[in-house]
């Protein structure tokens, strides 16, 4: 028997009957041969971190542009945190960490540079809109390995496509929202959980807000520091989940709408904050010049796939999968004047 093979025993006698096994995937796209040492969901874990869309995300704004401080979250220890808390909660519900972990660390594949005032610009510089969660789809399914995609599992790819919330509802009913599978959902309200939390302390570190603005009756039902509250959280996410069956991933309602009501304390004080906005807005007049000019002037950057897409859309891609940095350098190369050397 091969280690594979051995890997999804393990899986069929440890793991929830609820749980999404490797053996049972509903697959790829397009058909490969089976790996000797690594499960399908092991496979995509392991695509996804070494791809190159994963690497840029340490030089993307979470929310607070560009920061001095060695401290502030970037997408990348974003995205790390979201794993490290979906797969706590998958273990302890007896799910499939593997897939569970690919789904999480390639959720956010798709973010602009510039958070999410880049995601905005672009929204409203392609025709058909813009949204993180579909650029994360089409960057595992048509842009990475020079436009061949990642092939993965049908079931990874459902649950980038469906982690993200904005302000909308945590938990839905509706199919075309909700993942397939619960690994999926675990890695939706583990989004939540990480942002809400890890957030709050950046804005603290930033003088955005302080600890004590935080209103009184949540941290009362939370916790009154991220670590404790992260524990509130995660324990009772598994433990309403299981009292449910495992029919679906849920919290009890009081610490639902506590979560909540933080997020909408967090889009209120910290990412509506006039100066965190201030900064932000100059960012659009970056992404809006540079999408303009290389409408205009393809030719040295803009790649030749997909090929059935338009130039305005490959254009998108490319300021998408721009870093905050590289968007600043290039638009100082393309627009600042250059200086004549000293003979």
């Amino acid at each position: 028997m091969m280690v594979r093979e051995q890997l999804e025993e393990i899986e069929k006698r440890s793991l929830a009957p609820q749980a999404c096994l490797a053996s049972q995937t509903r697959g790829r796209e397009r058909t490969e041969k089976l790996h000797p040492l690594r499960t399908e969901f092991q496979r995509d874990r392991d695509r996804i971190i070494h791809c190159k869309s994963f690497r840029r995300l340490k030089h993307k704004t979470q929310v607070f542009l560009a920061p001095y401080g060695d401290h502030y979250r970037t997408r990348l220890t974003h995205t790390l945190e979201v794993s490290q808390i979906a797969r706590s909660i998958s273990k302890a519900l007896r799910l499939n960490e593997d897939l569970t972990e690919a789904i999480a660390l390639g959720h956010d594949l798709g973010h602009t540079p510039f958070g999410h005032s880049g995601e905005k610009t672009l929204s409203q510089l392609l025709p058909g809109g813009f949204s993180h969660d579909h650029q994360s789809l089409r960057v595992v399914e048509k842009l990475e390995y020079e436009g061949k995609g990642l092939n993965l599992t049908k079931e990874v790819r459902d649950g980038i496509f469906k982690h993200s919330k904005g302000m909308g509802d945590i938990f839905v009913g509706n199919k075309g929202v909700t993942p397939l599978t619960l690994e999926g959902q675990v890695v939706r309200v583990s989004d939540v959980i990480a942002y809400v939390n890890h957030d709050i302390d950046d804005a603290v570190r930033a003088g955005v807000i302080r600890e004590k603005d935080i209103p009184g009756r949540l941290t009362k039902i939370l916790g009154d520091f991220h670590g404790y509250r992260i524990d509130r959280m995660v324990g009772d996410v598994v433990d309403s989940s299981l009292k449910e069956d495992l029919q679906r991933i849920t919290m009890s309602d009081e610490i639902k709408k506590a979560v909540t009501e933080l997020r909408d304390f967090l889009y209120t004080q910290v990412y509506f904050n006039p100066e965190a906005k201030a900064e932000l807005g100059k960012t659009g007049k970056v992404l809006r010049e540079l999408f303009d000019f290389l409408i205009h002037h393809p030719q040295d950057h803009i790649k030749p796939y997909p090929q059935e897409d338009p130039l305005t859309l490959r254009v998108g891609d490319f300021v998408a999968g721009m870093t905050d940095r590289y968007a600043l350098r290039l638009y100082s190369q393309i627009f600042f004047p250059k200086s004549w050397p000293v003979l």
